[in-house]
C-alpha cells in the first residue's frame, strides 16, 4: 500500500467567463423514460454507440435487476436489454474491446464484442463500488463510496491503491494522475501517493468527471448540478435541475463534438447538452 501525503495546493443554460473563455450548455434532446434508473453513461467511438448502466432497484440491492442498454450516440435504444442480470451496476470503463462496470461488491467483466459476461472480479470487503476508470497500461481502478477506499486491479490482483477518503465517487485516470471525486472535492493522485486538493466547495454528492482539456473538467453532482472546474482556479454552475428534482448522475462525455450526456437517475432518462466553449 502507498504512502499517502495530503496536500491542499440556471436552472439551465447560463453563461458564464472562465479566464476571457465563455461556456454556455445547451439541451440537446432526451430520452423518453426508457430506462430504469440509469446511473451511468459512457461514450464508445469504436461500437458508435452510448453504453448505460441501468440499477433498476435500490442502488445497494443485490437482486438482479441491473443491465446495461445501448444507444445511439442520438439517444436512439439499440438494446435495452443488452446485459442483464447485474445488481446495482454503476460506473463503467472501456478498455480494448472489454467493458468493466462496478456492481456493489464485484468489478464486471464484459466482452464487447460477445456481449457476455467474461468475468466478475469479487473485490474483498468493498460494500458500494461506484465508479471506474482504466489507466493507459490497463490497469483498473473503482471506487468504494462507503469504505473510502479506491482498489486497484492488476495482473488478476485487486489491492488497495488509496484510503482514508471521505467518499469516493468519480474517478478519471490521465496518464500517470488519478483524480478522485471525493464528497465535494477533486483529487489528484501522484503515482508517488501524494494526495493534492485541486478543487472543493462542490456539492458534496459529486458523481462523475470528464476531461474538457488540460486541467479543465465537467464534473457531475447526483443532486443535479454540474459544474465546469478548472483545476485550482474555479468552479463554474453550468446547469442546476436540483429544484426540478432531476438527478445528474454519472455523466458521459463526447470530447470531439463537446456533448454532455446526463443519466436522470429516476427519472429514467438520458439528456444530452451541447458544451461551447469561446
Amino acid at each position: 500500500m502507498k504512502k499517502i501525503i495530503i496536500s491542499l495546493v440556471f436552472v439551465c443554460f447560463s453563461l458564464v467567463s472562465i479566464n476571457a473563455q465563455k461556456v454556455t450548455v445547451q439541451k440537446l434532446w432526451a430520452t423518453d423514460t426508457i430506462l430504469k434508473v440509469p446511473e451511468s453513461v459512457l461514450l464508445d467511438d469504436i461500437e458508435n454507440c452510448l453504453w448505460v448502466s441501468n440499477i433498476d432497484g435500490a442502488s445497494g440491492g443485490n437482486d438482479g435487476k441491473g443491465s446495461i442498454s445501448k444507444l445511439s450516440k442520438t439517444g436512439t435504444p439499440i438494446n435495452l436489454d443488452w446485459i442483464t442480470g447485474l445488481n446495482a451496476p454503476k460506473g463503467m470503463a472501456k478498455y480494448k474491446q472489454e467493458l468493466y462496470v462496478a456492481d456493489l461488491t464485484e468489478l464486471v467483466v464484459i466482452d464487447i464484442k460477445k456481449g457476455v459476461i467474461k468475468n466478475k472480479i469479487k473485490v474483498e470487503g468493498s460494500v458500494f463500488l461506484n465508479d471506474v476508470t482504466v489507466n493507459k497500461n490497463g490497469a483498473v481502478f473503482v471506487s468504494d463510496t462507503r469504505t473510502g477506499k479506491v482498489h486497484r486491479y492488476e495482473n488478476n490482483m485487486v489491492n488497495i491503491e488509496v484510503e482514508n477518503l471521505q467518499g469516493p465517487n468519480g474517478l478519471l485516470s490521465i496518464d500517470d494522475q488519478l483524480l478522485i471525486l471525493d464528497r465535494g472535492s477533486l483529487l489528484s493522485v501522484t503515482p508517488g501517493g501524494t494526495i493534492t486538493k485541486i478543487m472543493d466547495g462542490m456539492d458534496p454528492s459529486t458523481d462523475g468527471i470528464e476531461k474538457v482539456a488540460h486541467n479543465q473538467y465537467i464534473v457531475s453532482c447526483w443532486n443535479g448540478i454540474v459544474y465546469f472546474v478548472t483545476a485550482g482556479v474555479q468552479k463554474i454552475t453550468l446547469f442546476d435541475t436540483r429544484t426540478e428534482k432531476i438527478n445528474s448522475a454519472d455523466i458521459g462525455y463526447d470530447a470531439k463534438n463537446k456533448i454532455i450526456y446526463v443519466p436522470t437517475f429516476l427519472k429514467n432518462s438520458v439528456v444530452a447538452y451541447q458544451l461551447q466553449i469561446q
